[in-house]
């Protein structure tokens, strides 16, 4: 469902090869998506989120020769995001760490509101950070296309008449996007959502 071999290899050729336009491509494609990964794993602390960011990318475009596919490109540039967000750490231990609600920022509220309370998912057992974080990894493995779409409508607040015009589409068709979008969207959710319910009421002894 979420795999993209296939296009990670064809742009990596292109990186490797030196073209302009790919390295535009792939920070476009990937920043974002590394940045809110990174995010929930720094206390919510959007700037050492996007320091771990940055340094992350550059890592990834120095070993890019040494990615073979076996994961997702995406999955492989998180194993060296992680790795920076220990050594961030480790470099700052005086730092202190606070806790921070997600769903306190307004943009995740909104796709909350917006998204997750269309699907049809076992909440009662999920905590809300908790369904926070399905909803930044459900948009995270999403196409690049319909993870567009999404942001743009929930999280910018576009009418769907911009995004059409930004996606040189009629008004149909971006309303026909945008709605395979939101399915998209709410099947993955409600598929990660009843995993963990799932393991939740198997580790509290309940039926599974």
């Amino acid at each position: 469902m979420f795999h993209r071999g296939h296009e990670d290899k064809k742009l990596i050729r292109r990186l490797l090869a030196g073209h302009e336009a790919a390295f535009e491509e792939f920070f476009g494609e990937y920043f974002p998506r590394l940045y809110r990964f990174a995010l929930v794993r720094v206390d919510n602390d959007p700037q050492i989120a996007e320091e771990v960011t940055q340094a992350t990318l550059c890592a990834v475009l120095d070993k890019l020769s040494t990615f073979r596919g076996e994961a997702g490109l995406f999955t492989w540039i998180c194993t060296f995001c992680r790795h920076e967000i220990s050594a961030y750490f480790q470099a700052n231990r005086h730092r202190r760490r606070e806790q921070s609600l997600l769903e306190d920022t307004p943009e995740i509220r909104a796709v909350l509101e917006s998204l997750a309370d269309e699907c049809e998912h076992p909440l009662e057992s999920l905590k809300r950070k908790e369904v926070v974080r399905l909803v930044q990894v459900t948009l995270d493995h999403l196409s690049p296309k319909y993870r567009q779409v999404l942001e743009w409508k929930y999280l910018q607040g576009w009418p769907v008449q911009r995004i059409a015009e930004r996606l040189n589409l009629k008004l149909k068709a971006a309303e026909s996007l945008l709605v395979r979008a939101r399915q998209a969207f709410r099947d993955g959710f409600s598929s990660l959502a009843a995993e963990i319910a799932a393991h939740e009421r198997s580790l509290a002894g309940g039926a599974p």
